[in-house]
């Protein structure tokens, strides 16, 4: 056991140093990290190859469409200008809200389908301008805007590290965690943006010599309800889909029960975001084949990062680690803290929250059931906590680091003092909440 413990720490400890002091690609360090396990496990040299393979395939099986299909969705919504539809008119129902709340909400809301780093790019220009409009301080509104688009990015599917969490830990009920991710969510970018009031009240507005581009304001923009529907159409298909085996079908009806099981599956729902998504190209010359091309480009580095942390997955099952949990945790809920850490150690080291994710879901599964977290809820724990976890904290290792303090007008001290730690502001109330959620559930189901 202590050899396997051992060899373990050492897998872990250099997929740290290789992915942040060498800058080595992650699919290099997770493939070395497995052949690495494998040989020290035992495993006969001429069955590696077979391993290898068995992991990657078994998990890009599982969710390569999903990644797939939600990157099309996430780069056609950000090329069509539908991302800046979905925030002003959100920025307009919210006016009665404080301006770093209804920022912090439109994050909340962009960022389940686009990648924070292009979220925040993207809304990085509309951030100024309200800056200016309303002589609110910059840093607030940046760090409102950066928490908000934070806590859903490795928190609510369809983005990619809640979905390979969901793959290495077998996850069947993927609407489940929209909503528990979704709610836990939502409560930490309201802490964010709780952050940022106190910085707008701390701060005084700054005028910036940057002169805003007027091209926003020429752009034709889809409607609303085009903007919405490659978003809102997959939860509900998916919402419906998990209700299907509790309504009883009479036996004309069950080829229509089986139809709609199938097209309300995630793959089948994520995919007609994806039909839905080509109707906001009415506006823009842009091609359907071009923005296909560059969803695929998106996300062949996430696919191949995400089938090698199964294959690191597969191979530690094979570590004999339930003997040591046994032997050293006797509370469930304090085993939450593991995946919590994990994460939150890999993400701190190596900067990339889909890295810590994918990494620590796989070193947590073979864990699951010694601590009694084996049920389809328990399995949702994890992935909060494993989520919570890869925010805490983002700072210089961390390309959101930087395009935060770049796009975000702020200085590097003021991007750590700030950015830094509303991120750990929100990893440590993520765990507080998700400890205190699986104590409830549990004196709920006692």
């Amino acid at each position: 056991m202590t050899l396997s413990f051992l060899l373990l720490l050492l897998a872990v400890g250099w997929i740290i140093v290789g992915t942040s002091r060498y800058k080595m690609h992650p699919f290099l360090v997770l493939l070395s990290a497995s052949i690495f396990l494998a040989i020290g496990t035992g495993v006969p040299l001429k069955e590696l190859p077979l391993l290898l393979g068995k992991g990657f395939g078994k998990t890009t099986q599982s969710i390569g469409l999903l990644i797939l299909f939600g990157t099309i969705i996430g780069v056609v919504l950000e090329v069509s200008h539908a991302t800046q539809t979905l925030a002003k008119v959100l920025l307009n129902g919210l006016q009665k809200l404080p301006l770093p709340y209804a920022v912090s909400c439109i994050g909340y809301l962009v960022s389940i389908p686009v990648f924070c780093d292009s979220a925040f790019v993207i809304l990085s220009s509309l951030n100024k301008s309200l800056s200016a409009q309303t002589k609110t301080p910059l840093v607030a509104l940046t760090v409102a805007l950066s928490t908000g688009l934070f806590a859903p990015h490795v928190l609510v599917p369809p983005t990619p590290g809640p979905l390979a969490a969901a793959a290495n830990l077998e996850l069947e009920n993927l609407f489940l965690l929209i909503v528990f991710g979704g709610i836990l969510a939502f409560i930490l970018i309201l802490a964010g943006a709780a952050y940022a009031s106190f910085l707008a009240r701390k701060f005084t507005y700054q005028p910036t010599s940057s002169i805003e581009s007027q091209e926003e304001e020429q752009k034709v923009l889809p409607s609303f309800s085009r903007a919405i529907a490659p978003i809102i159409a997959p939860i509900i298909l998916m919402a419906i889909g998990t209700f299907l085996s509790f309504i009883p079908f009479s036996t004309p009806l069950l080829f229509f029960k089986e139809m709609l099981t199938v097209i309300c599956t995630p793959t089948f729902a994520l995919g007609i975001g994806v039909l839905l998504s080509f109707r906001l190209l009415n506006h823009t010359a842009i091609l359907v084949n071009d923005l296909v091309h560059k969803g695929i480009s998106v996300a062949a580095p996430i696919l191949v990062i995400t089938g090698m942390g199964g294959t690191l997955g597969l191979i530690i099952q094979q570590l004999p680690l339930t003997e040591f949990v046994e032997q050293n945790l006797t509370q469930s809920s304090w085993g939450l803290m593991i995946p919590f850490l994990v994460a939150a150690i890999l993400k701190t080291a190596q900067g990339s929250s889909t890295v810590a994710i994918i990494t620590a879901s796989s070193i947590v599964f073979p864990l699951l059931a010694v601590l009694g977290l084996d049920s389809e809820m328990g399995k949702i724990w994890v992935i909060l906590a494993v989520g919570v976890g890869s925010m805490t904290v983002s700072h210089a290792n961390d390309s959101y680091f930087w395009i935060v303090s770049q796009m975000g007008g702020l200085d590097i001290k003021t991007a750590y003092r700030h950015h830094s730690f509303g991120t750990f502001l929100q990893g440590s109330l993520g765990i507080v909440l998700v400890l205190l959620g699986h104590w409830i559930s549990q004196i709920i189901l006692a």
